[in-house]
């Protein structure tokens, strides 16, 4: 019986938590891929689900102006899905996609004033999403009383970026599309179970992606012509190039009585190696400035079976902030909460999280695109996935 309720306090607290608490990680990541699932004993394992994150966050200043915008950070949504098979008793392989970085924002009249005032473009917004498609195995060995588990894979990453620039009073610039179909990248991992106590420790390492696109376009506007000199409409040919980081995460968790069991993780993301969005419209060049600084993303958290279909979850995580003044990406501290539910070879399972934003602020003297100051602001997310087992 103790074993039956540590299993199921493993699944609620290693996969249900995901769901919510690493909605707001710092920097523009998103969604991580389900490798967990090669852990999990069943032949065959498919899983599919997403998160909904809407985040509350406003500029108080623009320019040294209080500020009458709304949001301009926009609500996203991350999609999960994980298949596993297992090969043999020693050998598994999980296929997997997420959405793994993104971002969108949509700035008013009083963020693209300040644009203006700084001598820079002003922007009606910026967005880019980048999705990962991975293929992941997992070799187990006898070693000692538990399992020696030697994780390695690749995956597809592709990129897509859209800004369209636009006055406070709506006259339209241009809009720039940036896009790379396909770059690659790896994932490196060991780890060790002992399943009779719910033991489990893994490092995992993610590789960098870099991404270059020789094949984009900026369609000009009635605003553009002052800077670019052909015919409104005209679609010119943009270039650019950037890197997504590597990163490196250990996690533990450890059952402490039957039914329950504790659960925490450390991970370190390059977030330094991304300084800016490089870019090429016609033959002037342009940048979107980051200098940001490696982040630290750490949770603790516990898990509880209540019966042997029913468990759940609660995790407190702090991301560090990466910014350093070119743009406001401060700490963030997550509640999140989560259960499951077991029906036959289901399973369904159902989390939330509330985050909370540490204000801050950005300057043109630190490579900022215009002057601003946010407050402590809130974030929320709410997430489901569904499992069958086979």
């Amino acid at each position: 019986m103790a074993k039956t309720l540590f299993k199921s306090a493993v699944i609620a607290a290693i996969g249900v938590a995901a769901l919510a608490s690493t909605a707001n990680a710092g920097g523009f990541s998103r969604g991580e891929a389900d490798t967990d699932i090669l852990y999990e004993k069943d032949a065959f394992i498919l899983r599919a689900g997403g998160v909904y994150v809407m985040p509350d966050r406003a500029y108080e200043t623009t320019a040294g102006r209080a500020s009458t915008d709304g949001d301009f950070i926009d609500n996203y949504w991350i999609p999960s899905v994980a298949a596993k098979v297992k090969i043999s008793d020693r050998l598994a392989c999980a296929f997997t996609y997420t959405q793994a970085f993104g971002a969108d924002a949509t700035y008013g009249a009083s963020a693209r004033t300040a644009y203006l005032l700084a001598g820079n473009t002003p922007y009606a917004s910026k967005g880019f999403d980048s999705n990962e498609y991975g293929a992941t195995c997992d070799v187990n060995f006898e070693a000692g009383p538990g399992n020696l588990h030697v994780i390695a894979g690749g995956f597809m990453q592709d990129f897509s970026y859209t800004a369209v620039a636009a006055t406070a009073n709506n006259i339209y610039i241009g809009t720039l599309q940036l896009d790379d179909s396909s770059s690659f990248g790896y994932r490196l991992g060991l780890g060790y179970e002992i399943p009779e106590y719910a033991l489990r420790a893994q490092l995992l390492y993610r590789s960098q992606v870099d991404h270059t696109t020789n094949s984009g376009s900026f369609v000009v506007g009635p605003g553009g012509l002052s800077r670019f000199p052909v015919a409104v409409g005209t679609i010119l040919p943009a270039s650019g190039y950037g890197s997504l980081p590597q990163s490196l995460e250990l996690s533990l968790q450890t059952g402490v009585a039957p039914g329950w069991l504790v659960y925490g993780s450390v991970k370190w993301t390059d977030w330094s190696v991304l300084k800016a969005l490089n870019y090429r419209i016609a033959t002037t060049n342009f940048q979107d400035v980051y200098n940001w600084k490696d982040g630290w993303t750490v949770q603790a958290g516990v898990g509880h079976a209540f019966t042997d279909t029913v468990s759940g979850t609660v995790n407190l995580t702090y991301d560090s902030g990466v910014g350093t003044g070119a743009d406001i990406a401060t700490d963030t501290w997550t509640m999140a909460a989560a259960a499951i539910i077991k029906a036959g070879p289901g399973e369904l399972r159902l989390g939330g999280g509330i985050s909370y934003l540490t204000a801050g602020s950005q300057s043109t003297r630190q490579s900022a695109a215009f002057n601003a100051t946010a407050g402590d602001d809130w974030s929320y997310s709410i997430g489901s996935s569904f499992t069958l087992k086979f």
